[in-house]
């Protein structure tokens, strides 16, 4: 995904300045009821007060762990079996039924089972993660994979390059667009993956938090895990564009002008 420009970031910035303004005079003015909306200088007031406290941080730390668990194991599985299963028609064939209907199953269904399994520790959230972004990896990385040219593919072949200097060289680098779009999308579900673990059946985490602030109608308290993990996704899908821009700095820049006619 393309950096966005200068002039992009200054309308988002205004963009969120002008919701948050309207949210922030509805609920003064009373068109909205504080009670079920709260208001954002609440919740920014109530963000503060954690951090400077430190009473979120132990929460938050488990809540990152469990993503970054869900996320490494997950995409590490999701890559592997869409290479294999894209490679070998056979057994693409053959577990395309059960992949389906895997991926069909309710995860929030799910959840409850991984908890009586692992328990209320985190590998429960892991484990229910880990489920949400393998399909997400899983299908792009196949999908990615076999989208490749046969005629590139030929090419190396009559070229005399053996089958791991294609994927090296070849299939990677071709499915690498493929796989970075869906890393994008299972960052945020994975975070909610583990937040709605959390909130079903846990000691910690964020998810935990805001179960226990719905728990005393303390919708700031709501609103507040909200914003923590809206800001944690942001600054970790920026560091996914970083890298995806550096690994994939041999592809020409997308160009903005129109092709000539004629």
């Amino acid at each position: 995904m393309p950096a966005p420009g200068r002039r992009m970031i200054l309308w988002q910035i205004a963009l969120g300045a002008a919701f948050l303004g309207a949210w922030q005079w509805g609920a003064s003015a009373g068109a909205l009821d504080k009670f079920f909306f709260s208001r954002p200088s609440d919740v920014l007031g109530r963000v503060f007060q954690w951090l400077i406290a430190g009473s979120i941080w132990t929460h938050l730390g488990v809540t990152l762990a469990e993503a970054f668990l869900s996320f490494a194991i997950g995409v590490l599985l999701g890559v592997v079996c869409g290479f294999v299963l894209a490679r070998v028609p056979f057994l693409g064939a053959l577990f395309d039924p059960y992949i389906r209907i895997a991926n069909a199953l309710p995860r929030v269904a799910l959840a409850p089972i991984f908890l009586l399994w692992f328990g209320l520790g985190i590998w429960s959230k892991v484990a229910l993660g880990v489920t949400v972004v393998f399909f997400i990896v899983f299908f792009n990385t196949f999908q990615g994979v076999r989208e490749v040219d046969p005629l590139i593919l030929n090419n190396a072949r009559m070229l005399g390059a053996s089958e791991r200097q294609l994927i090296r060289h070849v299939l990677i680098p071709s499915a690498l667009t493929w796989i970075f779009s869906s890393l994008h999308i299972s960052i945020g579900f994975a975070i909610i993956a583990v937040v709605v673990g959390e909130y079903l059946g846990s000691s910690k985490g964020i998810g935990y938090t805001i179960a226990q602030a719905e728990g005393v109608f303390d919708t700031t308290g709501v609103f507040a895990g909200m914003t923590l993990l809206a800001a944690v996704v942001l600054i970790v899908g920026a560091a996914v564009n970083r890298l995806e821009r550096w690994l994939l700095r041999w592809k020409p820049p997308p160009s903005s002008a129109e092709p000539p006619l004629g």
